[in-house]
């Protein structure tokens, strides 16, 4: 697993919250993969996140979810679960003491999902990132293609906007993003229809190039690379882009 900047490790006082919690309640190598890498975000789809039993409480009167005789909860006890994750669309990853089993609960689907996983002997952190692979596969039916790579939230990551104006004799995002790749080959590179991602471990984190919107570049950096990103900053103004101010 690619990690795209240093980790944030645990305050003293998070560490010792963790190791009050009943492990049995939560999915495999979960709490062992905070311990680690910290909270932060998985393949940029889902974020792992510290116990919460706080935030779904007033969810519980929402109305959000429809509920019958085979919901995995009922819509009273939405308020006694336990989120560990968000992913980027607004979907809750949670446990429930009293429940076997993960639940889903969707942010634009009408039920909550009950998620079984697979029995795995082994237990070590990176056994999670497996687990979310799984639970991906589960709830989209299908399973991830890109690499696999994890973004701490360290505190301390900036960023840099730029957009390439359209042109004649102006390359296109995807044309750019092959001249990039060649001139500064990175680390760990990954393509889709939408965007191109170049992760940098002397950034300590990732120049992107949207596709979707055909001209927006973004450099995200650890505040204590300025050397690297102005090197970026100047070979990308250099081929025609502008910053964003």
């Amino acid at each position: 697993m690619y990690i795209v900047s240093r980790q944030k490790p645990l305050s003293e006082g998070q560490n010792q919250a963790l190791a009050k919690e009943d492990a049995a309640i939560y999915p495999l190598g979960y709490l062992r993969f905070l311990r680690r890498f910290g909270e932060g975000t998985y393949r940029g789809w889902i974020n792992v996140e510290l116990p919460d039993s706080e935030v779904l409480k007033p969810f519980a009167g929402y109305g959000l979810w429809e509920f019958d005789e085979d919901s995995p909860i009922t819509e009273q006890q939405i308020g006694e679960c336990i989120a560990i994750g968000t992913t980027v669309d607004g979907d809750f990853l949670a446990v429930h003491p009293q429940t076997a089993g993960l639940l889903w609960l969707p942010r634009h689907a009408e039920h909550v999902k009950a998620i079984s996983l697979q029995t795995r002997e082994q237990e070590d952190e990176g056994i999670y990132a497996l687990v979310l692979d799984e639970i991906y596969h589960q709830v989209y039916g299908s399973s991830p293609k890109e690499a696999v790579y994890y973004e701490p939230w360290t505190g301390t990551r900036s960023h840099l906007f730029l957009r390439l104006p359209p042109g004649q004799d102006q390359l296109s995002l995807p044309e750019l993003a092959g001249v990039c790749r060649a001139d500064f080959p990175p680390d760990l590179s990954i393509e889709t229809p939408y965007a191109c991602f170049l992760f940098y471990r002397q950034l300590g984190g990732y120049v992107r190039l949207n596709y979707a919107y055909q001209t927006e570049v973004a450099v995200f950096y650890e505040k204590d690379a300025q050397q690297a990103v102005a090197v970026i900053e100047q070979w990308l103004l250099s081929k025609g882009c502008e910053t964003i101010s």
